[in-house]
């Protein structure tokens, strides 16, 4: 099963200005490389059979005549392979010398794509030689005698071998030479837009300061805007050096992530292989839907000629082998990579929350902020972010009032912690006991307090809330909300118990991200006192309370061990809802990111879980209070998220059997 990847390398080899017999060998040890590394597609520079500096010599018969000659062994080649390559040369046709891209399939040249638009400033001449393939239409050309289509408007349906087997799912892939990238609209963008997720780019990059980067955000930026995969080959350092250098630069991208880069200026040939994700991205267009618009008004004509029609040419291409599978899968997608971007990231998320919860202050007119404080992640966070928002609105943190509710579960070590986080962040404390209530409670209904079950234990999520509520009202307060994402995913709350609040501030922050953002307020905003005590927090295990501690006053009720990791969880939930993937592409990815960790079995019985309590706890998440949206996913109603409260799981727990 392919998963929608598929793999393709770029490659810029070592090559000889003028040199097609040299030339050719290094191209075809390239494709050979290629093949090695598991790829069935290989891409090369720009007028790789030749060279890019050969400047007037491209106006030699004898040149031009050994390209398109070189042409008949690299497809034979290529098929030998069993490999797509996308090859450069000059190619004379109808008194015009076009400067071109060789689609070579199955032992025969499948296309040829002709760039768009020459640089013709600075240390660009290339009009000087060529003709722009703008506005040209597409045709037939004869070539190493037979009929080939050519033009800037082909498109190639790549076929994986896997498509026999039912696994595999054809694509497209569209070409665009160097400068076709740096243009106002690029020819990617309609390629996109005629239903292409892969981009190539034979390059000829020149290479200056400060350019390297540039070109890399060009790459990155337009992958994002054409929701597309690009790969990019460019010319290296064995290119003549008379005026200029190249680097031999190659960038591998897909949605605005860079998945690789080759080392430039390298003496060698240079190797860039990666394994796109082009079901993910088709799944990203059907979400999109300024996407579909945009792409029915290039159907229709809206957008110019060069953006109706053209000529699809099919072509097969190896399948891809899951067991070289090389790009690496994050195992915490909602958590930011260490260093300066994790420090960025999480005061970010700080950030929205409390700029969230100020505005519904401002608002509502509250004149407090009522929240319970276990000692737990979840309240933390939440209490946190409550001081945050009452500094930002110059307010006194004493407008917090914090209450602690020890229950029949609570033990003696969080309710330490919070009594003391309490006083450390400066609210009003207050403790109340609610064990006699629910005792109360329990005779009300005929419940046996010896009877440890769900009402046992909802009994006690549901007479805190009202707790907090009810001082909300009688100090004209607002109930700040603890939840968090992962909580809501799993329905892993008690409904109209700490399900409910009147401003969520962790509404769309998972758990995993909450371990890390009360870290990170530990390390940047807290007193060393007060840093101590968080450090402790995030080490307490995850537990609701609600069910008696053990002999020692431990904490005997532990979350993961009835929904599983969170860890885990988070990973499924992002995969899921992020980029909706399929039951057994989760199963894939997640046995590789937690690969020494998690063994197959487990995966699957924590991942069924997961459906089935994402599917049948939905009614929870239909009705769930205000709250920010901080990262790529909310299951908010109102927001990014909705789906039937009665849906069937069916589908994804059958899919793969």
């Amino acid at each position: 099963m392919d998963y929608g990847f598929f793999r393709a390398s770029a490659v810029s080899p070592r090559l000889k200005p003028a040199d097609v017999a040299y030339n050719l060998a290094q191209i075809e040890a390239g494709m050979a490389a290629a093949k090695a590394d598991g790829a069935s597609l290989a891409l090369f520079p720009e007028l790789s059979i030749t060279g890019y500096t050969c400047a007037d010599l491209f106006h030699q018969d004898r040149l031009l005549e050994a390209a398109e000659a070189a042409l008949s062994r690299l497809a034979a080649h290529a098929g030998k392979l069993g490999i797509v390559a996308v090859v450069g040369l000059p190619l004379a046709r109808g008194g015009s010398l076009w400067n071109c891209a060789a689609v070579l399939s199955g032992g025969t040249v499948a296309g040829i794509v002709p760039k768009s638009y020459l640089p013709n400033y600075k240390e660009y001449y290339e009009a000087r030689w060529f003709s722009a393939g703008a506005g040209q239409g597409d045709r037939m050309e004869t070539v190493l005698g037979r009929g080939v289509p050519f033009g800037p408007g082909l498109l190639f349906e790549a076929r994986p071998s896997s498509c026999d087997a039912g696994e595999g799912r054809p694509f497209l892939f569209g070409i665009e030479i160097c400068e076709d990238l740096w243009t106002p609209l690029p020819p990617s963008s309609l390629q996109a837009l005629k239903g292409a997720l892969l981009i190539l780019n034979p390059s000829a990059s020149t290479e200056i300061v400060g350019k390297a980067d540039y070109r890399r955000e060009l790459v990155s930026q337009q992958s994002a805007r054409c929701v597309a995969a690009y790969l990019f080959a460019g010319a290296g350092p064995s290119e003549s050096t008379t005026d200029l250098v190249f680097s031999g630069h190659c960038i591998a991208a897909e949605y605005g992530l860079v998945l690789g880069e080759s080392k430039r200026f390298s003496r060698q040939a240079e190797l860039l292989t990666a394994d796109f994700d082009l079901g993910r991205l088709a799944g990203e267009r059907r979400r999109l839907g300024t996407f579909a618009d945009q792409a029915a008004l290039a159907r229709s004509g809206g957008l110019g000629a060069a953006a109706t029609g053209g000529t699809i040419i099919e072509l097969a291409v190896g399948a891809w082998d899951e067991g070289s599978y090389s790009r690496p899968v994050d195992p915490a997608p909602f958590v930011p990579t260490p260093g300066e971007k994790r420090e960025e990231r999480c005061r970010e998320v700080f950030s929205i929350q409390a700029a969230g919860l100020a505005k519904r202050v401002e608002h509502s007119g509250a004149k407090r902020l009522v929240i319970g404080v276990s000692g737990g992640l979840d309240s933390t966070l939440a209490l946190l972010v409550a001081a945050k928002t009452l500094d930002l609105l110059g307010l006194p943190r004493e407008r917090i009032l914090a209450v602690t509710m020890p229950g029949f579960g609570t033990s003696s070590g969080t309710l330490a912690n919070a009594r003391e986080l309490m006083s450390r962040i400066g609210a009003e404390a207050r403790e109340i006991d609610i064990k006699a209530a629910c005792l109360v409670h329990f005779k009300d209904i005929g419940l046996d307090p010896a009877s440890r079950g769900v009402a046992y234990e909802n009994v006690q999520a549901r007479e805190r809330t009202q707790v907090l509520m009810d001082l909300a009202n009688m100090e004209g307060g607002l109930v700040v909300g603890t939840g968090d994402l992962s909580e809501a995913a799993l329905g892993w709350s008690t409904y109209n118990g700490d399900h409910m609040s009147m401003y969520g501030v962790n509404c769309s922050v998972p758990k995993t991200l909450v371990r890390h953002l009360v870290s990170w307020v530990a390390a940047s905003e807290a007193d060393p006192g007060t840093a101590l005590l968080l450090a402790r927090i995030v080490d307490t295990p995850i537990s609701p309370e609600l069910l008696p501690p053990d002999a020692q006053g431990r904490i005997e009720q532990r979350t993961e061990d009835k929904v599983g990791p969170y860890e885990l969880q988070d990973f499924f939930l992002y995969h899921h809802v992020r980029w909706g993937s399929d039951p057994s592409k989760i199963r894939f990815l997640a046995g590789r990111a937690f690969a020494g960790r998690y063994d197959d079995g487990e995966i699957a019985r924590w991942l069924e879980l997961f459906y089935r309590r994402f599917f049948s706890q939905q009614f929870k998440r239909s009705c769930v209070p205000d709250g920010p949206k901080v990262g790529s996913i909310s299951l908010s109603p109102r927001g990014d998220w909705r789906m039937p409260s009665d849906a069937s799981v069916e589908a994804w727990l059958r899919e793969g059997d």
